[in-house]
């Protein structure tokens, strides 16, 4: 199982309103059909606080076992930040999830 972080931001005000509503449903449509994908499931959505002075959202995905369907979403997500004029969209991924458990904490 691979997990990655994908998020998006408009720090810079470049979008409007509006514009960063848009930018935030299609990365959102993008991540979650890539989720209906067998393997796939989005395991968390993050916003930025509504009074925040930065905008930003992330998605903790599993990805789904197929790589072609992997590879369709990075592509899909680099033509999501040309249409919205956006420098990047973060890709992150976490290959080994390792469990704490509370053996031996004292």
């Amino acid at each position: 199982m691979t997990t990655a972080y994908i998020s998006i931001g408009n720090s810079d005000d470049k979008l409007s309103q509006a514009e960063w509503h848009r930018f935030y449903i299609t990365t959102n449509r993008a991540v979650r059909e890539a989720a209906a994908h067998q393997g796939g499931a989005v395991h968390g959505q993050w916003v930025s606080e509504p009074a925040s002075a930065w905008q930003n959202a992330c998605w903790a995905l599993q990805l789904p076992t197929e790589p072609a369907h992997v590879r369709r979403l990075r592509i899909r997500l680099r033509k999501i930040a040309r249409e919205f004029s956006q420098d990047s969209i973060a890709w992150a991924t976490a290959p080994e999830t390792e469990l704490l458990s509370p053996d031996g904490v004292r």
